[in-house]
C-alpha cells in the first residue's frame, strides 16, 4: 500500500488532518495501528487544551417509551456544530446507552459503543475530528409505572434532538384521549412557562433566599416604612412563588385559569402530575 494510500486510510479510521496522518504514519514508521494510537494520544492533549472555553450550545436528546423517558443534554461551542453529522450521530448513540443506563453519567462514560471504544474516549476523539469542547451536560430519566410519561421538544435539529426538551410525568389509573391532549399541552405549557417546582413549598430554598435579597435591594431606597416595606416584600415574594409554581401557574391555553383548575375541570379520577424536567440549551 502506497503512503498516500496508507494516509487515506488513516484518516478514514481517525477523522484526523492531511498533516496529522502523515506525521503519525513515520513516526509510526508505516505502521497504521500505531499511528492510530499514536493521534488518540495527541487528540486527548488537543482536547484537553479545548475544555478550558465554553460550550453553550448543543442538543437535547430525548429516548426511552411511556413508562421510561430519557434526557441527555451534550453542549458544544457553536450551533454549526450542533448540526454536524458526527455531532449528531455520536448524541443519538450515547442517549440511547444514557437511557440504558438510567441517566447515571458515570456508567453513561465507561460504556462501550459501536465501535468498541467507550463514550469518554468516543468523546475525545470527536473533540479532537471537529476541534470545539464537547461536554455531556445535564442527564436525566423519569420512570413512571403507574401512569403514562409525555414530552415536548422545542426548536427540534433532528428527530428526537432539540434546543429545550421538557419530559412530565402523570399518575392516572386509565388511558384516554382526553389525558393524551393534557399530558401534551402541559409538556408544551412547562417549556413555555419554566416553572420551578410543582408547589411554591418544592422550591430551592437558596433561590428563594436569592429573590428575598433582589427584592429588599429594590425597596431599600423606596423610602417606604419598614412595616409597608415587609409587606410589599411578602407580597413580590408570594407572587414571585406563585409565578414559578406549576400547579399556580396561568394556564398557557387558558391564561385566566390556573393549571391547578385546568386539572380539577378535567374530572379525570386520582390524575397527578408525578414530576416533570424541563431543560434547555445555554440555561
Amino acid at each position: 500500500m502506497s503512503e498516500i494510500q496508507n494516509i487515506k486510510k488513516l484518516r478514514q479510521f481517525t477523522g484526523a488532518g492531511f498533516k496529522d496522518c502523515n506525521n503519525a504514519l513515520k513516526e509510526s514508521e508505516g505502521d497504521i495501528n500505531k499511528a492510530i494510537e499514536i493521534l488518540r494520544v495527541k487528540g486527548i492533549a488537543k482536547a484537553s487544551k479545548k475544555m478550558t472555553r465554553e460550550a453553550k450550545e448543543g442538543v437535547i436528546a430525548i429516548s426511552g417509551d411511556h413508562t421510561s423517558t430519557s434526557l441527555l443534554e451534550v453542549n458544544c461551542e457553536t450551533d454549526f456544530v450542533a448540526k454536524n453529522d458526527a455531532f449528531i450521530d455520536f448524541v443519538r448513540e450515547i442517549s440511547e446507552i444514557n437511557h440504558k443506563c438510567e441517566a447515571n453519567i458515570e456508567k453513561l462514560q465507561s460504556s462501550v459503543m459501536k465501535n468498541n471504544l467507550n463514550v469518554k474516549e468516543n468523546l475525545l476523539a470527536l473533540i479532537s475530528k471537529i476541534g470545539e469542547k464537547i461536554t455531556i451536560g445535564r442527564a436525566k430519566t423519569l420512570k413512571n409505572s403507574k401512569g403514562k410519561n409525555f414530552y415536548y421538544q422545542h426548536t427540534l435539529i433532528k428527530e428526537n434532538l432539540s434546543k429545550l426538551a421538557v419530559i412530565v410525568s402523570l399518575e392516572v389509573d386509565q388511558e384516554s384521549d382526553q389525558i393524551d391532549i393534557f399530558g401534551k399541552q402541559l409538556s408544551m405549557h412547562i417549556a413555555a412557562s419554566s416553572p420551578l417546582a410543582l408547589t411554591s413549598d418544592l422550591i430551592d430554598q437558596d433561590v428563594l433566599r436569592k429573590e428575598q435579597t433582589l427584592i429588599a435591594e429594590e425597596l431599600k431606597n423606596s423610602g417606604k416604612s419598614d412595616e409597608i416595606a415587609k409587606k410589599i416584600s411578602l407580597g413580590k415574594l408570594n407572587k414571585f412563588k406563585d409565578e414559578n409554581s406549576l400547579l399556580s401557574q396561568n394556564w398557557v391555553m387558558e391564561p385566566k385559569k390556573k393549571v391547578k383548575e385546568i386539572i380539577n375541570e378535567l374530572k379525570i379520577n386520582n390524575l397527578k402530575i408525578k414530576e416533570f424536567i424541563r431543560i434547555k440549551i445555554g440555561e
